[in-house]
């Protein structure tokens, strides 16, 4: 069984992959941005999962949820679910955050990173990550840190997967897509012996492939996003 830390499974897609992870009998780490939000997670908790917190829209907690998931053990799987849609924290929690917790996690042999459709809408500009890029130009980042990952580390199952668009508190009620389906992929990517799971750099919605925006291997600009990101953050992705 695998070991598996999920960001921001307090609810949504990430708690519903935690919950579903552990009915399989596998090892989760679940996350919430404040330990006073664990209190939402207590009964994944109750069911033997670990728990780590910090908010991820602050540079130093998520240095912080990097060192207590090391205290913790080696993680085979790191599934970036965290996300938000608006405000501004979505650059430092959408693509810094999963930038950080790449570089200062060690061990994993499978990353999981969710992006949106709307990642098709995202332009191709690394200088919204410090002035006010969109929830798209967001996850066309995280995509393409994603299929970045999947060069760079050739030892490492990196995989991006669009949910649809799915009935959480992100989504709204009214959401078409089935919420089955939204964190399926995920745990399938983390966990699944399937030799089309076995693979890395792919962009997958429902367990299957798809093509992504032109820029997500481009791998120049991949090449400009890493350096923007070590530069904001001060850490070279190794």
């Amino acid at each position: 069984m695998a070991r598996i830390f999920i960001t921001g499974s307090a609810d949504g897609l990430g708690r519903a992959a935690a919950g579903t992870l552990l009915d399989e009998g596998h090892q989760v780490v679940v996350h919430a941005r404040s330990t006073e939000r664990l209190a939402a997670v207590k009964d994944l908790i109750d069911r033997g999962a670990a728990a780590v917190a910090g908010d991820l829209a602050d540079q130093g907690e998520t240095r912080a949820v990097a060192e207590q998931v090391g205290r913790l053990g080696r993680v085979d799987v790191v599934i970036h679910n965290a996300g938000v849609y608006q405000g501004g924290q979505i650059m430092p929690v959408n693509i810094v955050a999963p930038y950080l917790l790449t570089a200062l996690i060690e061990g994993p042999e499978r990353l999981v990173y969710l992006t949106s459709g709307m990642h098709e809408g995202g332009r191709a500009d690394v200088s919204r990550l410090r002035r006010g890029g969109t929830y798209s130009d967001s996850k066309l980042f995280v995509a393409t840190l994603a299929a970045a990952v999947a060069r760079l580390r050739p030892r490492v199952y990196s995989n991006t997967v669009d949910p649809g668009w799915v009935p959480t508190r992100m989504g709204g009620p009214g959401a078409p897509d089935d919420l089955r389906l939204g964190h399926l992929t995920q745990e399938w990517l983390a966990t699944s012996t399937d030799p089309e799971a076995l693979t890395s750099g792919g962009y997958w919605f429902h367990q299957r492939r798809r093509t992504p925006h032109p820029a997500v291997h481009d791998a120049a600009f991949q090449e400009r996003l890493l350096g923007a990101l070590a530069e904001l953050t001060g850490t070279p992705l190794s």
